[in-house]
């Protein structure tokens, strides 16, 4: 199994459903501040806080200070390692899924 910190990272950083919510939120945005993840999600500005916190260490945003204001970006690259873990068992599914394949095709022409 492939590990590294960084997939472990954000791995963990993504397992937390309003963490993944608030992540999905940034990037639906060029750029967020904390006050308008805030406003309608049922979580505190705290809370919020602690998850951009989770994700920014994860490599998943980045912040960018203006004056009082923070304002934050989703990162794609932080993505790569969770798409190089899921490449590497991709490929070790679609050999399973080319040999069921022709199983079937096997079964179906009995």
């Amino acid at each position: 199994m492939i590990q590294s910190p960084s997939i472990d990272a954000l791995l963990r950083a993504l397992s937390d459903p309003t963490r993944r919510a608030v992540y999905e939120r940034i990037a639906g945005t060029d750029e967020i501040t904390v006050a308008d993840l805030t406003r309608n999600s049922g979580v505190t500005q705290g809370a919020v806080s602690q998850h951009l916190k989770a994700l920014r260490l994860a490599g998943l945003v980045a912040e960018r200070p203006e004056g009082r204001k923070v304002f934050y970006r989703a990162q794609p690259q932080g993505l790569a390692p969770l798409v190089e873990w899921m490449t590497h068992y991709g490929v070790f599914w679609q050999g399973r899924f080319d040999n069921l394949r022709e199983l079937l095709k096997e079964i179906d022409n009995d």
